[in-house]
């Protein structure tokens, strides 16, 4: 059995137990317990567990300032050792109504909402009706709305060292997400967006900061492994640097994991990482600046779906707000009608819908099946105020019964 595989066949009994002995450990995998020492003291630099006397305790929250690796290769040469390796498989249970296991990448964000009568014209200032400051970002809203729809997630991402890095880390603490890694810049700060509600329509207007977001590491990539082997789905965007993001994608395929991105914001980047994504999921815009087709209706999107398989896609998915979703996958097309309702605030309905598919794909539905779900849930999102305001799964499976 390769080191690694041993390290990570050790994190999964951890997952399941959350401690054991160095007797125990030495005893099942067939080695001194000097191997099994090492085993555990690099798992502890990497932030993954800590030491008790005689053996070891899972740690699934952190917020780490400095990444302590031990992969010492380039991040190719660690690809190509794990893609020669049986992919190491272990799908959870959650304790809710769906099963599996969800890896997230992505943004932390802290979000200052003004709520306004209507959208301020260039050079013009309005009074804001109230404002807010709250967790954001589209990798924080999607891992919690992959938590609250059932799947068991491990949520990535990268703060600063200012006073939001504990904001962050006290806010998933407090949350439902099953574990997550918190790394921390040394030169840039905690992202942020400025948000503007509108009161008329619940519609949005939205400047990101991308601060931290955007330096993580190879390092720090690399470190998911663990993680990512047991999981079986892994969800990225675009809100972080884009080798990041590829890097992850790359780990996940040499894993057998299935990949979903959310192509927001747009980049054009995803043309060249495009046969690395097993479900893509554009809006309106940015699926038509993918496909070069503008999107005005449900036929144009079809023009615009069949555009972005010819370009390498495997399987898509267009949402298009009240218009509900438009799937392409094994050359048909499915539409997905929109769930009624009544629209407070839309800040976070695609990463509703995201984070809601990926728990529904872990747990093993078709695409129609998990588009379905995903969209009740992103109905139910609109109706709250807040982007990390998500619904729970039991107001999901009503809203379905009303269909």
């Amino acid at each position: 059995m390769f080191r690694e595989e041993r390290r990570n066949k050790i994190l999964e009994h951890l997952d399941k137990h959350e401690r054991v002995t160095v007797d125990w450990l030495a005893g099942h995998f067939a080695v001194t317990k000097e191997t099994i020492r090492s085993d555990l003291a690099a798992l502890v630099k990497q932030g993954l567990i800590r030491r008790c006397h005689g053996g070891a305790m899972i740690v699934r929250r952190n917020l780490q300032s400095r990444l302590i690796s031990e992969t010492g290769d380039n991040f190719e040469v660690l690809l190509k050792r794990l893609s020669e390796q049986e992919p190491v498989r272990n799908p959870d249970v959650s304790p809710h109504a769906l099963r599996g296991k969800v890896c997230i990448l992505g943004a932390f964000n802290v979000d200052i909402v003004a709520w306004v009568h209507r959208f301020p014209r260039g050079g013009e200032s309005l009074l804001a009706q109230r404002s807010s400051l709250g967790p954001g970002g589209k990798g924080a809203n999607q891992a919690m709305a992959a938590s609250r729809a059932g799947a068991q997630v491990h949520f990535v991402a990268k703060v600063g060292k200012d006073q939001f890095s504990q904001f962050a880390f006290d806010h998933l603490a407090s949350s439902g997400i099953h574990s997550f890694r918190l790394y921390q810049s040394e030169r840039e700060p905690t992202g942020n967006a400025l948000i503007y509600v509108s009161q008329d329509d619940g519609e949005n207007m939205i400047a990101i900061y991308s601060g931290a977001n955007k330096t993580l590491s190879n390092d720090e990539i690399a470190s998911m492994s663990p993680e990512l082997a047991s999981s079986n789905v892994l969800l990225v965007q675009l809100e972080n640097n884009f080798d990041a993001t590829l890097n992850a994608m790359k780990l996940a395929r040499a894993l057998g994991v299935q990949v979903i991105m959310n192509p927001a914001p747009f980049s054009p980047d995803i043309l060249s990482c495009i046969d690395l994504i097993d479900i893509i999921t554009p809006n309106e815009t940015e699926a038509s600046l993918l496909s070069g087709v503008e999107i005005t209706d449900l036929e144009s999107a079809r023009a615009a779906a069949l555009a972005i398989v010819a370009r390498g896609a495997k399987r898509v998915i267009i949402t298009m707000g009240s218009r509900g979703a438009l799937i392409y996958d094994n050359q048909q097309f499915q539409h997905i009608p929109a769930f009624p309702a009544l629209s407070v605030d839309t800040t976070g309905a695609g990463d509703a819908f995201n984070g809601a598919l990926a728990a529904a794909i872990a747990d093993g539905q078709t695409l129609a099946q998990a588009a379905t779900f995903a969209s009740a849930f992103a109905s139910l999102a609109v109706e709250r105020e807040g982007a990390s305001n998500m619904p729970a799964y039991q107001q999901v499976i009503s809203r379905l019964a009303l269909r």
